[in-house]
C-alpha cells in the first residue's frame, strides 16, 4: 500500500471494509444452519451452532433439539459469540479511527491487539464444537462440517490477518502521512 504509491486518502477505507466483510461472514456463521450436515442419502442430520435437527427418513419431518442443553454447546456458542462481538467492536473502532483526519496510530495498534483476542475466542469456539459434537452426539451415516462452519473459520482467519495489518500499519506512519522525502536513484555523469 505504501511502497507502490497508493495514496493514503484513497486507501484508508480498505481495512475497515475488510472488517465489515468479516462481520458479514460472522453473521452468516452465527445464523447458518449448515455447521454439520449429512453428506450422503438419506439426508437425516443438520446442525447449527445452536441446534441439531434430525429426521427419521428421507420424507419425514425434521425434529430439532437445542445444543444449549450441553455444557460444550453453551461453551462453543459463548466463545464464538464473544469473538464475534469483539470483531463488531473492532469494526466500529476502525470506522472511528479512519474517519478522523489526523490518524492516531497507537489507537490502530490497539484495534489490532483486540482483533487477536477476538480470533482466540473464535478459534476456541470453532475447535470445541466439532471435537465435542462428534464425541457426544450420535450420528448416522457420513456427515461433514459444512458451509456455515467454513464461514466461521473464514472469519477467524480474517481476524488474524487483519490483526497483523492493524498492528504493522503504525510502522509506516511517516510514509502513509507523506512525511518522507522521495529518494531519487538518478546520478548525473
Amino acid at each position: 500500500m505504501v511502497k507502490y504509491g497508493l495514496d493514503y486518502t484513497r486507501c484508508r477505507w480498505i481495512l475497515p471494509l475488510l472488517l465489515g466483510i468479516g462481520v458479514i461472514f460472522g453473521i452468516i456463521a452465527l445464523a447458518g444452519r449448515g455447521w454439520l450436515e449429512s453428506q450422503t442419502l438419506p439426508y437425516v442430520l443438520q446442525a447449527s451452532l445452536w441446534q441439531i435437527c434430525r429426521r427419521p427418513d428421507q420424507g419425514g419431518e425434521w425434529s430439532c433439539d437445542s445444543l444449549m442443553g450441553y455444557a460444550w454447546g453453551r461453551a462453543a456458542a459463548a466463545t464464538y459469540l464473544v469473538g464475534f462481538l469483539l470483531l463488531v467492536i473492532c469494526f466500529a473502532l476502525a470506522i472511528i479511527a479512519f474517519a478522523i483526519d489526523t490518524l492516531r496510530f497507537n489507537f490502530i495498534r490497539g484495534i489490532g491487539g483486540l482483533l487477536f483476542v477476538a480470533a482466540v475466542f473464535s478459534i476456541m469456539g470453532l475447535v470445541i464444537y466439532p471435537v465435542k459434537f462428534s464425541s457426544e452426539v450420535e450420528m448416522t451415516g457420513i456427515n461433514m462440517f459444512s458451509w456455515a462452519y467454513g464461514f466461521g473459520w473464514t472469519t477467524a482467519i480474517m481476524e488474524i490477518c487483519l490483526g497483523f495489518f492493524f498492528c504493522c500499519l503504525p510502522n509506516y506512519e511517516d510514509q502513509i502521512l507523506g512525511n518522507v522525502k522521495p529518494t531519487y536513484f538518478y546520478s548525473s555523469p
